[in-house]
């Protein structure tokens, strides 16, 4: 294998590696401390079957199963460990999977829950061309970089994250749009967290219907305001352009991504696992 930074604070292309096949665990090795120096890695030109996915995701951590999605559904219930991103429909009209051909704002994979996926694994194996772009932004970068202002500005800050609505912003099933802010459903999480390796990152989950607990909202608006625009800054980010064959795993609580609209009459189909969370986020 060959391990080459593809971004300017983070992601890194891991080339000569075939992922259909059992790997051995100097492979898995070097794969993990990629994984860690640069928090998001890339496999071009991969052709795995759902098993093979499984396999590869397991060698990094237990397997999570995907969050509710808006049709109350499993997608595969032969592997329900994997869920399906995809804007196309069956032939009755029903979705074969997840969040559209819409814009996926800003966000980290459930942290509306107490004990967040660790990492998210995503198998491309439809894609239009030159649309539906991933970005994916260091949180560890964007924490160290924080004025002096904003570092204060958050000690001791607890954030409720929002459960009601996907990355779509589509309301989830059982839930129900609320107009206080404050009564927001979620998990309440410290707007800085330090993992087991002693790595410090912002952790925002995502800016709608986001609140900082004990503030007023207008001021807790304007506290997320100046963080959102702080973290989203072009400096941290990396983005990927698709390929049919592409497999991107990501730290979760490290890093934020989002995704571009693309056109409805083309077919995205993408596999998705998730790692469980080592332990809870504690607030």
């Amino acid at each position: 294998m060959r391990i080459i930074p593809i971004g300017e604070m983070i992601a890194a292309d891991i080339q000569d590696a075939n992922l259909s096949q059992p790997l051995d665990d100097v492979s898995i090795a070097a794969i993990t401390k990629a994984w860690n120096e640069n928090l998001v890695l890339r496999f071009r030109n991969q052709h795995l079957s759902d098993a093979d996915l499984i396999r590869f995701s397991s060698y990094f951590g237990e397997l999570d199963p995907p969050g509710p999605n808006p049709y109350g559904v499993t997608f595969l219930p032969e592997f329900p460990e994997i869920n399906v991103i995809s804007n196309v429909k069956d032939d009755t009209g029903v979705p074969i999977g997840n969040l559209g051909d819409g814009e996926a704002v800003w966000h980290a994979d459930m942290t509306y829950i107490d004990n967040p996926p660790e990492a998210g694994i995503l198998y491309a194996l439809e894609v239009p061309v030159g649309q539906g772009d991933t970005y994916f932004a260091n949180m560890v970068a964007a924490y160290n970089d924080l004025p002096s202002d904003l570092r204060v500005a958050i000690e001791g800050k607890t954030l409720i994250h929002d459960a009601a609505h996907n990355s779509a912003g589509m309301l989830r099933k059982g839930y129900e749009e609320i107009t206080d802010i404050k009564l927001t459903p979620g998990a309440r999480h410290p707007l800085a967290y330090e993992d087991q390796h002693g790595r410090v990152s912002l952790f925002l989950g995502r800016r709608p219907h986001a609140y900082i607990v004990g503030m007023e909202e207008s001021d807790s608006d304007s506290l997320l305001d100046a963080l959102w625009a702080h973290a989203t800054r072009p400096k941290y980010s990396w983005h990927n352009e698709w390929q049919k064959g592409d497999l991107v795993m990501w730290q979760n609580r490290m890093v934020m991504h989002r995704r571009d609209a693309f056109d409805p009459s083309t077919r995205r189909v993408m596999h998705r696992t998730q790692l469980k969370g080592k332990s809870p986020i504690a607030a």
